[in-house]
């Protein structure tokens, strides 16, 4: 459904919209992964995240027509931004559905993109529903996080210029939350070095996918409670999980103390800050939870939009 072929088109549209985020490479990281690692930060990327990549890409695949109407989406924070960021670079509009509780830099950010935003309680309400009205409602185009193709592919972005820069690599690692960047990650990685494995990262509270991976059926689980907010996603995607489930070689699982650790090197040693979700793979490097035989390591480090007073408190 999904293909390299598909990725090398989405980046042909991204270039000079997306920004070509570094790759940063640390010894001390290195000693404690006990491989070489190359973290592929897209904390650096528009809007924050690598959510725009799949956002800008899906956006732009729209009719003048369906743009003029408007786009809806639903998030709990980073593909709400990217959705917004990608509907204003459009001439777009946007309504985002967003949890009550998301934070308060995510909700700020998406309306000073211009979004008009919806709320709704996580634990009670269902997102795609209320998003699905307003497409029908209104006539607007509704982009999902993380189930659809063009968002596939465009997430696919980040691994292609990773590995583009970098050469060849044993492992590869993401965090998975509805499942679009390791599925455009594995597409990518797989189809350029079939020996390479994908591991994919999880919160401890949210494991969805290694449950469906192991029953080889998508399984429900109650929606999450973790910092890592941008991971909590019950299911699997219709999309998603079979790609994975063809792609993906194991799914490891990191505690909330474990992601407070990686923000706090992250901060600490490699100068950058990280949301919970985006320390994701990091912290599956420092607790060397990775097989010990891999040599070369790439992690993508997937977001980094948490506001001072959440990051104090997560890492004081």
């Amino acid at each position: 459904m999904v293909t390299l072929q598909d990725v090398r088109d989405a980046a042909a549209r991204l270039d000079g919209i997306a920004h070509r985020t570094p790759v940063i490479h640390s010894r001390t990281l290195d000693e404690l992964a006990g491989a070489q690692v190359f973290l592929k930060a897209e904390n650096f990327q528009r809007a924050g995240a690598f959510k725009f990549r799949g956002a800008y890409h899906a956006a732009s695949r729209l009719t003048a027509d369906q743009l003029s109407r408007g786009i809806v989406a639903f998030s709990s924070g980073n593909h709400a931004q990217a959705v917004a960021l990608a509907a204003r670079e459009l001439g777009s509009s946007a309504i985002i559905v967003m949890p009550t509780d998301s934070p308060a830099a995510k909700i700020e950010a998406v309306r000073g993109y211009g979004a008009d935003i919806v709320t709704y309680d996580r634990y009670t309400e269902d997102r795609h529903a209320i998003a699905g009205d307003l497409a029908a409602t209104r006539g607007l185009a509704l982009i999902p996080p993380y189930d659809h193709p063009d968002v596939i592919a465009g997430q696919g972005t980040a691994t292609l210029e990773l590995l583009d820069e970098i050469g060849e690599i044993d492992t590869l690692v993401a965090p998975i939350g509805g499942g679009g960047l390791i599925a455009g990650s594995a597409t990518v990685a797989k189809a350029l070095h079939p020996g390479v494995r994908v591991i994919g990262v999880e919160p401890e509270a949210g494991d969805d996918t290694r449950r469906s991976l192991a029953a080889g059926e998508p399984v429900r689980i109650p929606v999450a409670r973790t910092i890592a907010d941008g991971l909590t996603v019950p299911v699997p995607g219709d999309i998603t999980f079979p790609l994975n489930q063809r792609l993906v070689d194991e799914v490891i699982l990191v505690s909330d103390d474990d992601l407070r650790d990686a923000m706090r090197f992250a901060l600490d040693r490699l100068k950058i800050v990280l949301e919970p979700s985006g320390a994701a793979g990091l912290a599956a490097l420092l607790t060397r939870r990775l097989p010990t035989d891999s040599a070369r390591i790439g992690a993508i480090l997937s977001g980094g939009n948490v506001g001072a007073t959440r990051l104090a408190e997560l890492i004081g």
